[in-house]
């Protein structure tokens, strides 16, 4: 898809917002059909992750995983290979829950809380709370908490832990920090949660799975302008009930949905261009009513943190949309210009998949990221680090810096975890990824 055909997208579904806000006139049903789809994808996808981590055990229970994620064992879109992942689902209508977070000293750590539609509304841990750890309660939108408990939007919470590994040799005191997060709840069983539809599932079936899921996990007062404007479609907070359409209204619903699926795949949708890389808009994992915005990072980049906690940028690629096509490939970072953080930083490397997902791929030496902590790395004499990003080994000097590249379209991601203020507001910017003959 062009750059022209994006922004008409986007330009389209900013207006359909600015007419529900106005209580103008519902949409066309192809243009509340697009809008209502975006809406819909990232609680379709939580509440896909959520059937698949029910089946492992009842909520309010924390998964670990033990080790750095690879091909074999990656789940979501855009993983990283830096940190072990500690994950649950909280389930709060039986009241409130307490999570302990262990003492962590200089290690980063955090533990994320979103909910069902992907904003987190509360992030604990090395920036937030500090390295001592601590007990925090986590209560519903309702009924009797304590003071100072952090309030969720809804009953189902997702929680999302980072845990940092510093290199092969500490993978077992980064263990050791998982076994230390804890999670008490109040007994007795919880609600059998919705069963959500297959995201490329025909449009009444997506629509109606869709309803189902918001009847659970009621929408945001502040969503009412949506649900005006989409109405036509008999989508609304309390489910979906369509009226009869006509075989052309039908087609024009399709027509709509085919526009949004497009649009969430757009590699970099949601995003801004500086120097080569791709910036996220300010409101990434708190998205308010860009729906636009959040169903594409729950397609590309489910589960993404606040600017505040980690800034997610991807390279332009060969041709401005966001994948790299070559071989060769060199990121040569200046002396004394790393990425600015008081976290960790990292490039890692995907393979393009056609769906618009992005998935480690094999590689000879198991090396999907390369940043602060890889061992080895060697800077040239004037203090410079250049990153060799190729599919065949670059050679025994460059070894060390090398990031192999799959086959086929790939993506390049950097990640700055506690990024500093000169990262946000734009003072920094990283050096661009220069194609080699």
């Amino acid at each position: 898809m062009d750059r022209r055909l994006f922004l008409g997208g986007a330009m389209a579904l900013a207006g359909a917002a600015k007419a529900s806000a106005a209580s103008a006139a519902s949409l066309s049903l192809a243009d509340a059909a697009k809008l209502a789809w975006l809406y819909g994808l990232p609680l379709i996808e939580v509440a896909e992750v959520r059937r698949r981590t029910l089946a492992l055990g009842p909520p309010n229970r924390l998964h670990h995983q033990r080790d750095l994620t690879t091909p074999a064992t990656q789940k979501v879109t855009s993983p990283n290979n830096d940190t072990l992942y500690s994950r649950g689902f909280l389930e709060l209508s039986r009241g409130p829950v307490t999570l302990t977070l262990p003492a962590t000293g200089e290690r980063y750590f955090s533990v994320a809380l979103m909910d069902m539609f992907t904003n987190n509304f509360a992030v604990l841990g090395t920036r937030t709370t500090g390295p001592e750890g601590g007990r925090f309660t986590i209560a519903g939108p309702s009924g009797p908490a304590p003071a100072g408990a952090v309030r969720a939007p809804s009953n189902w919470v997702f929680v999302l832990g980072r845990t940092l590994v510093d290199g092969p040799q500490d993978i077992d005191q980064a263990r050791t920090v998982q076994d230390r997060l804890l999670l008490d709840a109040p007994p007795g069983p919880a609600p059998t949660p919705a069963t959500p539809p297959a995201r490329t599932a025909p449009w009444r079936d997506y629509f109606a799975g869709l309803g189902a899921l918001l009847a659970e996990t009621i929408p945001p007062a502040t969503d009412a302008g949506f649900f005006h404007a989409v109405r036509a479609l008999g989508l609304t907070p309390k489910g979906f009930s369509p009226p009869a359409f006509s075989p052309a209204q039908e087609a024009e619903i399709a027509s709509g949905v085919a526009q949004a699926t497009a649009l969430a795949s757009l590699p970099n949708g949601g995003t801004y261009e500086a120097g080569g890389w791709t910036y996220p808009q300010s409101n990434l994992g708190t998205f308010e009513q860009d729906y636009l915005f959040r169903g594409q990072i729950a397609l590309t980049g489910l589960f993404a943190l606040p600017l505040a906690e980690a800034m997610y940028t991807r390279s332009v690629g060969d041709g401005g949309q966001g994948l790299f096509r070559g071989d060769r490939y060199r990121l040569t970072f200046p002396q004394g210009q790393l990425l600015p953080v008081d976290g960790f930083w990292s490039l890692t490397v995907y393979r393009a998949m056609p769906d618009g997902q992005f998935f480690f791929a094999p590689n000879p030496i198991d090396r999907w990221s390369i940043g602060d902590r890889t061992p080895g790395l060697t800077y040239n004499k004037d203090g410079s680090l250049d990153l060799w990003i190729s599919r065949e080994d670059p050679g025994a000097e460059r070894r060390s810096n090398w990031l192999p590249t799959p086959q086929g379209p790939f993506m390049l991601s950097l990640r700055a975890f506690m990024p500093r203020a000169s990262l946000l507001t734009g003072q920094y910017r990283a050096p661009p990824v220069i194609a080699l003959p």
